[in-house]
């Protein structure tokens, strides 16, 4: 059985070695790392004894008795995770890199884990090391026949690429050993930021952005940047110029952290998706201009409508699915101190993005919620009275999902409590404001409002540690004669809403309380129709590890 062991610099194989020249002791991982034969049958028995994977298993049974850990949501099996990075399919199965932290070296590793439906994740061993690189930081990978090609930014060396053609993507390869675009020597002054890039191919070439800001927003401020990069060979590598074009959609101080450019929709369109420091989650869809090799942008919008930090959605990763769709997650911040080797984190559910009929994008789960749900109940029809609050009795729980449907009827205000305590210590809540939101202004003539749906986590813990958000709050067109549907997920310290397949909005909450599971529904000013409601328990996809 083919596997070697990679220790402190060394590759140990047949009694010699080879070592790393030119690398800092202090770059090289004090993880240990394992090569993999190339024959998947081979491979799932090797992973059977493998050192690292024996250890998440036995560290995932110690994060199970904290109350707030998900139970289908994903977390890194040891520590904190950060940034997802180079979500893919490859061979029939999704594979998730994520950031993460080894308790014996918690500079950033990508971690790895396997799915065959976006849901059960299987953990993998640590994917790409530090070195020559002093961490390895965010980027993405682009999936071609016969191989993977992962594209990050390496601290104090520059973008970094690593490829991989096994089975199970356990095996990667650095090309050439170091950074195929450098970072500026001192005192260089460069057009161009060297920070968190993504990949494509496009006819003979290789594309690549890179992120960064430049002082050139109003009165010299920072606003977001991208710079793209070409090659031939994925070694040496060409700037052209400044990326963007028309982008009005950007906050002045945003950046242009961990992007994904994908196809979208089957009108020619591309999406942005981006990271801003400042203000979380971000997208910008537009037209590729590939005569230029320009990104004209037609709209734009967010993931996180607030801060980036307590408790915020944070940065995507994505791929194209080959529909005109893209599958999306995105990692979720803490709303609590971050102790270390502890589980703060947590990713958000895979997200599909579509264009609708007018390139506004369109937000629903990527996975197959059915897979996990358990019990179900269910509410047919009921009035709900104006300004009285219904506990809705025999529907509770801090790890399920609600699917609602509601006639507004003349109400104009719609409140869903969730993590409710009996006596409303705790509880997280959702708001939804028919024609509440902006007014439609966009287009000349422009007719109609938008309606807005909101979290508030203000009141979600009773623990003095955990820090609220201000409310997230997110605008979402409804057309008069159409329905409402709100579907809500929890999972303990996390609430996901989608509404009507075309907004999504996230916060973290921590219920301090046993009993903080209760679900209460009000319309506030006028009668409204609660058309249907429908509640699951969801399995644990970490069972198995308990």
């Amino acid at each position: 059985m083919k596997r070697i062991l990679i220790l402190s610099g060394l590759i140990l194989t047949c009694g010699s070695y080879l070592s790393s020249q030119n690398i800092p002791d202090s770059f090289r991982s004090k993880v240990p790392r394992f090569t993999y034969s190339n024959n998947q049958d081979t491979q799932l028995k090797e992973l059977q004894s493998d050192p690292l994977l024996l250890r998440f298993a036995k560290s995932r049974q110690e994060q199970a008795i904290n109350k707030h850990r998900p139970f289908y949501h994903f977390i890194s099996p040891e520590g904190r995770l950060n940034d997802p990075n180079g979500l893919c399919y490859w061979n029939g199965s999704y594979h998730l890199f994520y950031q993460a932290y080894p308790p014996e070296d918690p500079r950033q590793h990508w971690g790895h884990a396997v799915s065959s439906d976006l849901l059960h994740w299987k953990d993998l061993p640590y994917a790409i090391y530090p070195s020559p690189e002093e961490k390895v930081y965010s980027g993405a990978t682009l999936v071609e026949n016969g191989r993977v090609i992962a594209m990050y930014h390496g601290v104090k060396a520059g973008t970094m690429v690593a490829t991989s053609d096994d089975p199970l993507l356990l095996n990667w390869n650095k090309l050439s050993g170091k950074a195929v675009i450098s970072l500026p020597r001192p005192g260089e002054k460069l057009p161009y930021n060297v920070f968190d890039p993504c990949i494509w191919k496009n006819g003979n070439y290789y594309y690549t952005l890179l992120a960064g800001t430049r002082p050139v927003g109003p009165g010299g401020k920072n606003v977001r940047a991208h710079f793209l990069f070409r090659s031939k060979n994925l070694e040496k590598w060409e700037y052209l110029h400044p990326f963007v074009e028309n982008d009005l959609y950007g906050l002045v101080g945003d950046d242009g952290a961990c992007p994904y450019f994908w196809p979208i929709g089957d009108k020619g369109k591309y999406i942005l998706l981006h990271f801003s420091h400042m203000s979380g989650g971000k997208y910008l869809i537009g037209n590729y201009d590939t005569a230029r090799n320009k990104f004209v942008v037609t709209d734009g919008g967010n993931f996180n409508h607030g801060p980036v930090s307590y408790g915020g959605v944070h940065a995507p990763s994505a791929f194209p699915d080959g529909k005109g769709g893209v599958v999306c997650i995105f990692n979720t911040n803490s709303g609590q101190p971050i102790a270390s080797g502890n589980f703060t984190e947590m990713m958000t559910l895979p997200l599909y993005l579509t264009l609708d009929n007018e390139e506004r994008l369109n937000i629903t789960t990527a996975a197959d919620m059915s897979l996990i749900r358990k019990e179900q109940k269910e509410i047919k029809e009921m009035l709900l009275p104006a300004n009285k609050e219904i506990s809705l009795n025999g529907i509770s729980g801090n790890a399920m999902e609600i699917d609602l449907t509601m006639d507004m009827k003349r109400s104009k205000n719609l409140e869903i409590d969730v993590l409710a305590s009996p006596d409303k210590k705790e509880y997280t809540r959702i708001l939804f404001y028919k024609d509440g939101g902006y007014p439609n202004r966009i287009y000349p003539n422009g007719k109609g409002r938008y309606s807005a749906i909101a979290i508030d986590n203000s009141r979600s813990s009773v623990n003095p540690k955990v820090t609220p958000r201000v409310v997230e709050t997110a605008n979402v067109w409804i057309a008069p004669d159409e329905p409402l549907n709100i579907r809500i997920f929890i999972d303990k310290s996390i609430v996901e809403v989608f509404v009507n397949g075309k907004q999504y909005i996230a916060v973290r909450a921590y219920p301090d309380l046993e009993n903080s599971n209760g679900v209460y529904i009000r319309s506030q000013g006028n009668d409204a129709l609660l058309k249907s409601l429908k509640a699951w328990q969801m399995k644990n996809i970490y069972s198995g590890t308990q």
